[in-house]
């Protein structure tokens, strides 16, 4: 019987094994980079504390930039402005950062 192929990944200095085909394991390497470089960003703001927060924000900014992608590549998926994105994630900022004082005090 055929074992799953099974990649480790390394995301904020922990390791993640993920089951994926061999043909893709490259771009999961490529695309576990670049989340860990996005959650290191984010994390360096000291805005954001925890690391379920700061996946979720690194997933909203990912998100964002695929709209934004696919919106300039003249693709028919429909893409927020981007006003609204950035208020988003300025509520978002401000309702972590009175969350941390509240954690803190």
């Amino acid at each position: 019987m055929n074992q799953p192929n099974t990649v480790t990944v390394k995301i904020l200095d922990k390791d993640y094994q993920v089951a994926c085909p061999e043909e893709q394991e490259s771009d999961l390497v490529v695309s576990a980079k670049y989340l860990d470089k996005q959650m290191r960003s984010i994390r360096e703001t000291g805005k954001v504390i925890g690391l379920e927060r700061i996946a979720v924000m690194a997933a909203l900014n990912i998100s964002y930039e695929l709209l934004q992608a696919s919106e300039h590549s003249g693709s028919e998926a429909p893409a927020p402005e981007a006003s609204a994105v950035e208020g988003l994630n300025r509520k978002l900022d401000d309702a972590l950062y009175q969350l941390r004082q509240l954690e803190i005090g």
